[in-house]
């Protein structure tokens, strides 16, 4: 029942009468408690390049939020909530970045 528009795509693609086409079976998901190639895990921690990359864009992305922010309160117009909220926000943004270049992956703690 329903319109043409609301049936799924699958349903405008005719298969031949007789067969029955079954539906894939996808791959089972890996298990959240699988560990990790070693070789990934200490790459992701060493690669500076990425580090910086990562923190800079975030750094400048926060920057600019918060500038954009800004720039009525320069001209005259007082600070409304939101005019503060997005200030806040690029200041997150931007201290995230801070945090990526400094300890991406929680290196300073130790699990015990």
């Amino acid at each position: 029942m329903g319109s043409r528009l609301s049936l799924p795509f699958d349903s405008y693609i005719a298969a031949p009468p007789g067969t029955a086409a079954a539906p894939a079976k996808p791959a089972p998901p890996a298990t959240p408690g699988a560990p990790t190639s070693p070789a990934e895990h200490r790459l992701l921690k060493t690669c500076w390049s990425c580090r910086m990359l990562s923190g800079l864009g975030l750094m400048g992305a926060g920057g600019y939020v918060y500038w954009v922010a800004r720039k009525p309160m320069k001209m005259g117009y007082p600070p409304s909530p939101g005019t503060i909220t997005k200030m806040v926000i690029g200041l997150s943004i931007a201290t995230w970045g801070i945090i990526v270049m400094a300890d991406p992956k929680g290196k300073a703690y130790r699990d015990v």
